[in-house]
């Protein structure tokens, strides 16, 4: 079983993923622009292969308007040599990686233009993925679309597009229940009858439920059967209600109790899991670390980027996470999590926050310039009368540290919790 996050890599230096208005999409700009994402990607395969992380989904904007203004740009020819190096590190590295078009890719629309427009991004989306010379166990997933107040209909567009999608298209696309539209049940319908693959997803399916009565496992199973060899190991999609917006809306985080009862709940035989959540890498390294054999190393590694978090919040759980991990033989990983959780969760304390703001403060009084230390010292001391946020000066303590080369700060999760 791989687990994995999708598209930005949080806390990681060089890993932004970049893009321009139409206005600015020029030939030589957007190439430019795919060089520097390319560059990005590599920077996220490293960071993803140091964490034992084997399940990617790569941004579909990695190269920007990949599908219209950039699409007969030779960025494959331009950038050959380093699209083969991320390929290599992705394949001796035991890495699957995918891509997931957005919503405005619908191919069973009753618009032939839309469909027109559909089939260029998945052409656009696999050449990007034949550019890494990958096998079609990296996939592309797609939802099915509209039912446009005839279902039948709908599913029967869906697939006679398909029939005609070129090979490189069609060897990769799997399909995806959605949270308002088809179900899981629709979709194995339209999957064995077309042969594609099927994802599921467990929140799509809570919010729009095929039978509520039939759990995550159940589907799971049955989801299973779309997967040949060919295709290579089954992929599901995972996700976590957030408890304070709409229906649907992603958590912030992945809470590690409700992802092992799921994880649990799977047969023996359990598929790849993508995390669908806002902190990205943050749940995915948690996730494998809790599933994984112990791994005291990147565990520390860890707790070296959340410590500030933790001590702003809960001085307390700071000193148990410390003396925990003192214990260089024993699986600590659940009850790291669990701590960490409960730290997370407290609301801000000015006192706490002020401790680890001086903390990080610490690193720069030999750096900083006297102008910079005032700066510091006015959004310190206005914090603490309430006249400015906390963030102003955070956000100063960032911009410091990337001034600096506080490498140690910048991998931290202190300026993004």
């Amino acid at each position: 079983m791989h687990i994995g996050y999708a598209c930005l890599a949080i806390a990681l230096e060089g890993a932004k993923i970049k893009t321009c208005t139409l206005r600015n999409a020029s030939a030589e700009r957007l190439l430019t622009l795919a060089g520097d994402n390319f560059a990005a990607l590599e920077q996220m395969i490293d960071y993803n292969i140091t964490n034992n992380i084997r399940l990617y989904r790569i941004s579909s904007d990695i190269v920007p308007f990949g599908s219209s203004h950039a699409a007969e740009l030779r960025w494959d020819h331009a950038y050959a040599a380093r699209l083969l190096a991320i390929a290599e590190k992705i394949k001796t590295n035991n890495m699957r990686v995918s891509m997931h078009p957005g919503q405005y890719t619908v191919l069973n629309s009753p618009d032939a233009d839309v469909v027109r427009r559909a089939i260029e991004d998945l052409a656009y989306h696999a050449r990007f993925l034949d550019a890494l010379k990958l096998d079609a166990t990296h996939k592309i997933i797609l939802h099915i679309g509209g039912k446009y107040g005839a279902p039948f209909a709908a599913l029967a567009r869906f697939a006679a597009v398909y029939r005609d999608l070129p090979a490189a298209v069609s060897r990769r696309l799997v399909l995806e229940n959605d949270g308002s539209i088809f179900t899981v049940s629709e979709v194995l319908e339209l999957c064995h009858r077309i042969g594609a693959p099927a994802v599921y997803d467990n929140l799509h399916n809570a919010i729009n439920p095929a039978d509520a009565t039939k759990s995550d496992a159940y589907w799971i199973d049955l989801c299973r059967d779309t997967w040949r060899e060919k295709d290579g190991a089954q992929k599901t999609h995972y996700s976590q209600q957030h408890p304070a917006k709409t229906r649907g809306a992603h958590s912030d985080t992945i809470a590690i109790d409700p992802f092992l009862d799921y994880c649990h709940s799977l047969a023996e035989e359990k598929p790849d899991i993508m995390l669908e959540v806002k902190d990205k890498n943050r749940s995915a390294v948690k996730c494998v670390l809790c599933t994984a054999p112990p791994n005291q190393r990147l565990l520390e590694t860890e707790w070296g980027r959340y410590k500030y978090s933790v001590l702003e919040r809960a001085p307390g759980d700071y000193q148990t996470i410390r003396t925990l991990l003192k214990d260089k033989q024993g699986d600590h990983a659940l009850v790291f999590y669990q701590t960490l959780e409960r730290a997370l969760s407290l609301p801000e304390d000015k006192g706490r926050a002020l401790n680890a703001l001086e903390h990080v403060w610490g690193y720069f009084p030999g750096h900083a310039t006297p102008a910079e230390t005032r700066r510091y010292q006015t959004l310190r001391d206005g914090y603490l009368r309430g006249s400015n946020p906390l963030d102003q000066a955070k956000r100063l303590l960032y911009r410091l540290s990337q001034k600096y080369r506080q490498d140690y700060l910048l991998g931290s999760y202190y300026f993004t919790l």
